[in-house]
């Protein structure tokens, strides 16, 4: 007789496997690398392997160091502020795939967006109880010079893995033992900028030609991951085989060659959901409150607009989301309720139609997604016009 075949492999079957691990396994959260970064601090990538350990659902980045002014300047923080710690962040997954790819202030704009408020930070209240900010999370001086002498200051990052912590889509399963993983990190090589450039990217902008100092950098590791996971019978772990064959992936990228008043498409990537699109409109240097632009769209095959609004609808959406907006010129179009399924649709568009253009003027893309890691590797899509 002939062998019986194995059953297939259903959404059914990888969802029930999802609850079992949800319901009795135990999240670990554990520092597993400490990083005190050598000179030069800015600007060099720095690698470090990941623990392979349980079922990995995120990863945290936690920054800390020292800035001083170097003379008579005083350095403050700009628009992004301490999100631009960072310049690049990579996860590189088992597969040598890259799953985060990405900037400081874009992580931090998906780590506000996932948790509905302003990541890491504390609120105002009237309660007669001393609730509030009492320790520095997210923390750093909003000027610093002479008179104030050196500072500290401490930044976390989010880098996800899986959608949430009741979709496990994107997780890695890392209890292995013939592969490994990593985070690499870049300390922003424009930590610092001088009076009349462009701040879009630093963290600190300087009242005169000179440039701060930036010491004392340490970066801490945390590994958020699912352990005691359920086995079958033959002694395998029970896992949910789709969810880990899909990849939750931030990346992000940089365009230019905008005119006024003539819609500038921005491909969609194809094979992928996106959940979130935010754009960041560097115009020759200024970070502007939707002034420069018409209106930004969601357009399919360069002839139906999905969404087509001005820059304070945007900014509706957003502050109905995390109750603020964010730093000006930056723009989130969020279709997490009903993604943009590009392998469905194809060839889909984020348009721009600015109404100023200061050159040299850019757009700072960050895309948030959900593929088939197999089917995205070799992807591509068609020119946008």
């Amino acid at each position: 007789m002939a062998a019986a075949q194995q059953p297939q492999y259903t959404q059914a079957m990888n969802d029930q496997a999802r609850s079992l691990i949800i319901q009795s396994s135990r999240e670990m959260w554990q520092i597993t690398n400490t990083n005190v970064v050598p000179a030069p601090i800015v600007g060099i990538p720095q690698n470090v392997q990941l623990r392979n350990i349980g079922m990995a659902k995120r990863l945290l980045l936690e920054v800390t160091g020292t800035v001083a002014a170097t003379g008579a300047e005083t350095q403050n923080l700009t628009k992004w502020g301490l999100a631009n710690v960072l310049s690049q962040v990579t996860v590189t997954d088992l597969a040598n795939y890259n799953r985060i790819n990405t900037t400081g202030w874009h992580l931090y704009t998906l780590a506000s967006l996932r948790r509905q408020m302003v990541y890491g930070a504390s609120y105002l209240n009237d309660a007669p109880v001393n609730f509030g900010s009492n320790l520095q999370v997210n923390n750093g001086a909003a000027s610093v010079n002479a008179g104030t002498g050196a500072k500290t200051f401490r930044m976390f990052y989010e880098l996800p893995l899986a959608y949430s912590d009741v979709d496990l889509r994107g997780a890695v399963y890392s209890a292995v033992v013939n592969a490994t993983w990593q985070v690499s990190y870049t300390i922003n090589p424009n930590f610092f900028v001088a009076t009349g450039a462009d701040p879009t990217q630093a963290a600190y902008q300087s009242t005169t030609a000179a440039l701060g100092t930036l010491s004392n950098v340490t970066v801490k590791v945390h590994q958020i991951y699912l352990d005691q996971l359920p086995f079958a019978s033959n002694g395998q772990p029970i896992l949910p085989y789709f969810d880990l064959a899909t990849g939750y992936l931030l990346q992000n990228t940089s365009v230019q060659g905008l005119t006024v008043g003539q819609d500038f498409p921005i491909q969609y990537p194809n094979f992928r959901s996106i959940l979130s699109v935010t754009a960041l409109y560097d115009n020759g240097g200024q970070q502007n409150i939707g002034s420069d632009i018409n209106y930004i769209g969601i357009q399919a095959a360069n002839l139906v607009f999905l969404l087509q609004v001005d820059p304070q609808t945007i900014s509706l959406k957003t502050r109905n989301t995390i109750g603020d907006d964010l730093p000006p010129g930056a723009y989130c179009v969020e279709t997490r309720v009903s993604p943009i399924n590009t392998t469905a649709y194809g060839n889909m568009q984020l348009v721009i139609n600015p109404s100023v253009v200061n050159a040299p003027a850019n757009v700072l893309i960050g895309w948030e997604m959900l593929a088939v890691i197999n089917s995205v590797a070799g992807a591509s899509s068609l020119q946008a016009n």
